[in-house]
């Protein structure tokens, strides 16, 4: 099987190398632009990259689409006709709505549409993480072929029949999963400091929560864009995550301990569940990773971000157990930590009564609350510029630390993987 690939950003030449690993026979296009250098880093694996789309599709048994979410309509509809007949057709975009339209819009309708979504970043190689694959419209052989192609990289997949249930998930793996951590970054900027330099910060919860920040900001605004803007299902979740913080910050600052205790107490017991498989994050493993050089300073923190995602996921009536089939090393972190807070008694309770009495942190708190509703907003109205000016602001602030975050937190990942 021939494959091509049509965008050779982070992703596209990431299976592009995996596959010709594989031993198939790859090819691939880009922007003009960038075949030279393309060139130079693909020869080696025996991958030809192609004057334009059509010279890919034309020869190609598996065509993959490989672009920006907001952009791929637009490159299907310039190539679909010359998709060889009874080709098999993917997309690599995380939300498959616009993505599943666009095909079935433009592409032959003998054409195959088996389309798929590596759950993880162009940090990681495809051996080992989850991808979910969707044979939408497509025979046995094609969807065989998909399976085959994809346990020969040594993918772990999940099969969906539906990408409605796929994007259902990806807007609370991921859509939701980001907005959090972006609201954080964004607070911190806005408050002007760094977390680890401040005593509010240090321990092994807020380890994960500043390292997750930086690893996502160190990625590009588009890809993140593209997962809540475009996802049908996201701008529900993100609004009820909005809703769920601005709630729980009301009775936070009218110091309402009765209701705000009882809140959270029904939302722990929805989610946390006798009958859930807990994760149990390493305690050990997440303190060692910190940023930090003043942990005699610990103060207790409210961790309203994720106070605010467990009570969300109870107004959703989202089990987030069942969403780890589509995992990202993000998500599972946030439910990682939500968890370790949640089911460690004393840790909650320390979590309730800073979030109702701390004043210190109280200022915090209000930069995270502005924050939410800034990215609410910007999802709800479908800004996307608007979203990645934001993005990248934020990503300015932190853009001497986000190297080292994203090595460490590949590091913690795969450190609490392995517990």
């Amino acid at each position: 099987m021939n494959i091509g690939i049509i965008g050779l950003g982070d992703m596209g030449r990431l299976y592009a190398k995996a596959f010709a690993k594989a031993g198939y026979t790859v090819c691939g296009c880009d922007l003009p632009a960038n075949r030279f250098a393309l060139e130079q880093e693909l020869a080696p694996h025996h991958i030809a990259v192609l004057n334009t789309g059509r010279e890919v599709v034309e020869t190609s048994d598996l065509i993959i689409y490989s672009v920006e979410a907001e952009k791929l309509e637009g490159v299907v509809a310039e190539f679909a006709i010359y998709t060889k007949p009874g080709a098999i057709v993917a997309g690599q975009t995380s939300v498959k709505t616009p993505e599943i339209a666009a095909f079935e819009k433009h592409l032959p309708h003998d054409t195959q549409i088996v389309t798929f979504h590596g759950m993880h970043g162009p940090a990681f190689e495809p051996k080992g993480q989850t991808l979910i694959l969707i044979p939408h419209r497509a025979n046995e052989t094609a969807r065989q072929q998909m399976l085959d192609l994809f346990n020969a990289i040594g993918s772990k997949i999940v099969e969906l029949v539906d990408y409605h249930e796929h994007d259902k998930i990806v807007a609370d793996t991921q859509a939701v999963t980001h907005v959090g951590f972006e609201s954080m970054g964004t607070a911190w900027m806005s408050a002007g400091f760094f977390p680890w330099e401040n005593a509010s910060y240090i321990g092994g919860i807020d380890n994960v929560k500043i390292l997750t920040t930086l690893r996502i900001f160190s990625y590009k605004a588009h890809v993140y864009a593209g997962l809540a803007i475009m996802n049908p299902y996201a701008r529900q979740q993100v609004r009820q995550y909005a809703v769920s913080e601005s709630e729980l910050f009301k009775l936070m600052i009218q110091e309402e301990e009765e209701t705000f205790r009882k809140r959270l107490y029904r939302a722990r017991d929805f989610v946390f569940h006798e009958s859930r498989k807990p994760i149990m994050l390493s305690d050990k493993v997440m303190k060692e990773f910190s940023l930090s050089q003043n942990h005699e300073k610990q103060k207790p923190n409210s961790h309203l971000s994720i106070l605010s995602m467990v009570d969300a996921w109870y107004h959703l009536g989202v089990n987030p157990y069942d969403n780890l089939i589509g995992q990202t090393p993000p998500f599972r972190l946030r439910l990682g930590i939500a968890e370790y807070l949640f089911k460690n008694d004393e840790l909650l309770e320390e979590s309730i009564q800073a979030a109702l009495y701390d004043k210190t942190i109280r200022g915090d708190d209000l930069e995270f609350h502005s924050a939410v509703r800034e990215w609410s907003s910007i999802i709800g109205y479908g800004d996307m510029e608007g979203y990645k000016k934001h993005f990248n602001q934020v990503q300015t602030f932190f853009n001497d630390r986000l190297e080292e975050g994203k090595k460490q937190s590949a590091e913690l990942i795969r450190r609490l993987m392995m517990e």
